[in-house]
């Protein structure tokens, strides 16, 4: 007994906070990669109006602080000391604005969240301005209602305590993973506050090639630097830079990793060398293709964004964004009745032997990656008599699969090179019948693996080599290979190639429906 407790005593574990876009969670993994422990809590989502989506900076905040007691205290009734955990890493949904006053650490209105499309008109007149076109060139972004800064720009125009700060001098702005470190260290009293490359590229402030907000990039948007602050970029590992927990059972504990949600999927799937990628399919769809350390500027419709920065020099990727994936399987839950729950969808869809002719384009919030087409909306095609429930969760299954093949071969047009194979995590993936149709569609083997908490494991890997508990990608290489299951294509190309033409026509069909 004696002997085994001094095990666990040496034993050297990492939190990792994973504040998404509908749950927060704080999950404990062990040296293995193996979480230990997991803690849910789902949050509020408030629509105010058609295509606006915002979430409660304070029931964000309170929901990690309450995820972080409950997991510890699970961790400790297994008998692990607390100390046993070495540091946190955070993840978090990317995009995603919040605002707050520099001094009082009051947030000055509810975040604006990426799914967003309030700034629509905004984004289209800041389109008509000179040099609009090189953005892209130095941000890795093309304009649109998606990155941060026409979040930001609208709540300026159009929020009075927002616009009041901005006026003094006194509004801070941050992604989500910004928010949450600042006020995990205490707020104000310490004001740490830090955003990591991952998630700095996603606002449209930051230069791409250099790291750096790009004076430039503020300029276009007219930023009066002086009335704004904005984290300071530091790496996405790093024992300092984060601070540490303020308060409650993880009081002292070290803030040492970050990273946004879909490059910590692709280090949670050991995406550490160039020519990797992997798709997650949570309540969007996001497919990281990892290009190596200088950025590849994409001509078809991707973004490029920072893979990591581990303190050697950053890494890059080219990324498609799907805007509805998982969300599009809760609107046949909860808007239309369909299922009680999310993992009824693949009986639903199995009920069928195909789709009876329907494609559904779930284009809730606009089409992103690699289309890019904000005045579409959801379009139901092909309905008839015949039509059953069946045949429209089939046809919500594979909206996500067709837009991940647009994508693949967007990315093989932008770097030259066919993908060879497919990594996927996420929620959706639990359904064989999806991975299977992901298969079919792409033409390449779908690699699924049996633990899928990928996007927690790359926060707590980035917060682990930050203090120690790994020190080489090399000591990551077995971690979560066990009971991975592959999906090879079963269709041949001729139907595959019929199908995805029947989808690019409906595509093409359900343009204007916003304006």
């Amino acid at each position: 007994m004696g002997e085994s407790a001094s095990n666990l005593e040496q034993e050297s574990f990492i939190g990792s906070i994973d504040q998404g876009t509908t749950s927060t969670r704080f999950l404990i993994f062990n040296k293995a990669g193996e979480p230990v422990v997991t803690h849910q809590i789902e949050f509020k989502q408030y629509y105010p109006e058609p295509g606006w989506h915002e979430h409660d900076p304070i029931e964000i905040i309170k929901s990690v602080e309450i995820c972080i007691e409950e997991g510890t205290k699970a961790f400790e009734k297994q008998g692990h000391p607390i100390s046993s955990i070495k540091a946190v890493g955070i993840t978090n949904q990317r995009e995603t604005t919040v605002v707050w006053d520099q001094e009082t650490g009051e947030p000055l209105h509810n975040a604006i969240v990426w799914t967003d499309t309030r700034n629509q008109a905004l984004i289209r007149k800041i389109k008509a301005r000179l040099g609009s076109d090189k953005l892209q060139e130095l941000c890795g972004l093309p304009l649109s209602t998606y990155p941060s800064v026409g979040k930001l720009l609208w709540m300026i125009e159009n929020v009075p305590k927002v616009a009041d700060a901005y006026a003094r001098g006194k509004l801070a702005f941050g992604t989500v993973d910004a928010w949450l470190v600042y006020k995990l260290n205490g707020g104000p009293n310490k004001n740490v506050f830090v955003t990591d490359p991952t998630n700095a590229s996603r606002s449209m402030f930051m230069n791409i090639h250099t790291l750096k907000y790009d004076e430039a990039i503020l300029d276009f948007f007219r930023f009066d630097m002086n009335k704004i602050h904005l984290p300071k970029i530091v790496c996405s590992s790093d024992p300092e830079a984060y601070g540490s927990l303020a308060a409650g059972i993880l009081k002292g504990v070290r803030i040492a990793g970050c990273l946004g949600d879909q490059s910590a999927a692709l280090v949670g799937q050991k995406g550490f060398s160039p020519g990797r990628a992997k798709n997650t399919y949570g309540t969007g769809c996001f497919l990281l293709y990892h290009v190596g350390d200088k950025p590849v500027i994409s001509t078809h419709g991707l973004l490029t964004t920072v893979a990591y920065d581990f303190g050697d020099g950053p890494q890059y990727a080219l990324e498609g964004s799907i805007a509805v994936g998982g969300s599009s399987i809760k609107f046949l839950q909860n808007n239309l009745g369909f299922i009680k729950s999310s993992s009824e969808i693949s009986p639903l869809a199995e009920t069928v032997p195909d789709n009876g002719g329907v494609v559904f384009v779930t284009a809730f919030s606009g089409l992103f990656a690699p289309y890019w087409i904000d005045d579409a909306r959801g379009t139901l095609f092909g309905i008839t008599q015949h039509t059953q429930k069946g045949h429209i969760a089939r046809a919500t299954l594979e909206a996500t699969c067709f837009q991940t093949k647009a994508i693949l071969d967007a990315m093989e047009k932008d770097s030259g090179k066919a993908l060879a194979e497919l990594a996927v995590d996420g929620g959706m993936t639990n359904s064989d019948l999806c991975m299977q149709t992901q298969a079919d569609l792409t033409g390449i083997p779908v690699e699924r693996p049996r633990m899928l908490e990928t996007t927690a494991l790359g926060a707590a890997i980035a917060a682990g080599f930050a203090v120690g508990v790994w020190k080489s990608f090399d000591e990551l290489r077995n971690i979560n290979t066990a009971g991975t299951r592959i999906f090879e294509p079963k269709i041949s190309k001729e139907d595959r190639d019929k199908k995805f033409k029947r989808w690019e026509q409906a595509v093409e069909m359900c343009r204007g429906w916003a304006q």
